[in-house]
């Protein structure tokens, strides 16, 4: 017997996708496998590392816990869609994006995603984070490879980049 199929049309990153996905589908593997946005990492699917932190409607939520149907509705922004509208094909790296490239905030990247959509929800609610609030911030992901110093940096100057743009 073939899992039950049902249409749902996701925002993602501003685009809508009307996609045709097995009811029991995973938010993380629609966006990897339906839509292939292949930032959004999947590492312990159990919701503990972060590495598959997407914004629904501007909260991070760990997508390897989400059903694809239960995010209809909303609007989703992944790694991809941090990127700020400069007119270029690509646009050009958010403020966060822009602090971890400056702060040397990431080794092997895995965790990376993760982190860039958790940070740029945090900074949101709390634009001028102290570092002991940039620990707090960060807490719920988990990176095997940077001790945290580069990253916690990362965060603060991330709130300073984005003070300083329009």
């Amino acid at each position: 017997m073939s899992e039950e199929l049902v249409d749902i049309r996701l925002t993602v990153n501003d685009v809508v996708h009307a996609l045709r996905v097995p009811a029991r589908r995973l938010l993380s593997d629609a966006l990897r496998h339906d839509l292939g946005l292949t930032g959004t990492h999947v590492g312990c699917e159990h919701g503990v590392c972060g590495a598959c932190t997407v914004l629904v409607d501007g909260r991070p939520m760990r997508s390897c816990l989400m059903f694809a149907v239960s995010a209809v509705d909303t609007e989703i922004t992944t790694v991809e869609g941090l990127a700020e509208d400069d007119g270029s094909p690509e646009g050009r790296l958010g403020p966060v994006q822009q602090a971890f490239v400056e702060c040397h905030g990431l080794q092997c990247g895995f965790c990376t995603p993760g982190f860039l959509t958790t940070i740029t929800a945090g900074l949101k609610h709390n634009p001028e984070p102290t570092e002991d609030e940039a620990r707090e911030m960060i807490a719920g992901n988990l990176c095997r490879c940077t001790g945290y110093a580069n990253i916690v940096r990362s965060v603060l100057r991330a709130a300073e980049i984005a003070s300083e743009r329009p």
